[in-house]
């Protein structure tokens, strides 16, 4: 690696310090990888939380340089394997607590796996991590499943509600559990609450199917059974729009959030996490997210001005054009960030 930095090839540098089949590579997955996905998998942004199936996930197309949309939407799991490391299990966590306690060498003994083969969901109702065990057991939990919706938006689009509230999107598929006149003013409503719910709640419907199992531990999915959790305070306002199904729509290509770049190759509508998924992972705003991301972690620090900001929209540029590969992000903002 010196040599190449002596011969001005830092991006070869770079590359290579991140080529799994370097040993010495291996802080990259171990560390580096797992620190940059843990806090996506809790409520608390954590990265104190132990290996999961959601980061091995991210740390498996990561290293094998996939498309990496397939995060949101793909029929696939990573796993481990070693001396005294219990199968996956979609009950519980303790075959990536075992790969974490041992010291495993992620580079090398993480494989990718249908996730329907380990879990028994239906291929169709699988969507990469958001079906995970992981986010199931964080963000499906209890609640009404917005906490997934707002979650993946916030991992993976690198947007809270606060910044996509859009007053001008229709009401109509608001649930009836959200007042209409909080504290008996409309207004409240009408110029905060159908902000974020006029969006929000017609692409969350399509979690309508899923549940976290306190119980058993496990991800539960009722095809063509909407779970009880979206009928909660239904007499809130019961003029309220009723889930009958896990059909999604996508109100944010018209307003202020088509400016987060929908893909004109997709419909902006379907059934079920895995299309919801798609449509995410296809947008602009997936795409830069990921890059802001890797720039932070690389670089210890957000974008800050014009000059990391042309930066981020050259790699985003790259990461679009590449085949959507994030190792070939990492290595880019590596190179960029170099001397900082």
């Amino acid at each position: 690696m010196a040599a190449r930095i002596a011969s001005n090839d830092e991006l070869g540098a770079a590359h290579l310090a991140i080529d799994h089949r370097d040993p010495e590579s291996a802080p990259f997955y171990n560390v580096t990888l797992k620190n940059f996905a843990t806090p996506w998998t809790n409520r608390d942004q954590t990265v104190f939380a132990p290996l999961n199936d959601y980061t091995a996930t991210v740390i498996g197309l990561v290293r094998d340089e996939l498309d990496f949309r397939r995060v949101l939407y793909d029929d696939v799991l990573y796993v481990g394997s070693g001396a005294g490391v219990p199968a996956y299990s979609p009950s519980n966590n303790d075959h990536y607590a075992a790969l974490e306690n041992t010291g495993a060498d992620l580079r090398q003994v993480l494989t990718r796996q249908a996730q329907s083969a380990l879990t028994g969901l239906p291929p169709e109702a699988t969507a990469g991590v958001i079906t995970s065990r992981a986010a199931a057991e964080a963000f499906f939990i209890a609640g009404t499943n917005r906490a997934m919706f707002r979650f993946t938006l916030l991992n993976h689009l690198c947007r809270d509600l606060e910044q996509v509230q859009d007053t001008s999107r229709p009401p109509d598929r608001i649930r009836q559990d959200v007042s209409r006149s909080p504290g008996g003013d409309s207004r409240v409503f009408l110029n905060n609450c159908v902000g974020c719910h006029s969006g929000m709640d017609p692409m969350a419907q399509a979690f309508a199917y899923y549940d976290f199992d306190e119980t058993s531990g496990r991800l539960v999915y009722t095809p063509g059974q909407v779970q009880p959790k979206y009928f909660n305070n239904k007499e809130t306002f019961p003029q309220g729009f009723v889930t009958p199904d896990d059909r999604w729509d996508n109100y944010w290509r018209v307003g202020q959030n088509k400016l987060l770049g929908w893909s004109s190759a997709l419909p902006g509508s379907g059934k079920g996490a895995k299309s919801l998924g798609q449509e995410l992972a296809s947008s602009q705003a997936f795409a830069q997210c990921q890059v802001e991301k890797v720039f932070r972690q690389v670089c210890y620090r957000a974008p800050s001005d014009d000059q990391d900001r042309t930066a981020v929209e050259r790699i985003t540029s790259l990461f679009t054009g590449g085949g959507y590969n994030l190792k070939q992000v990492f290595a880019e903002t590596a190179v960029y960030c170099m001397g900082d």
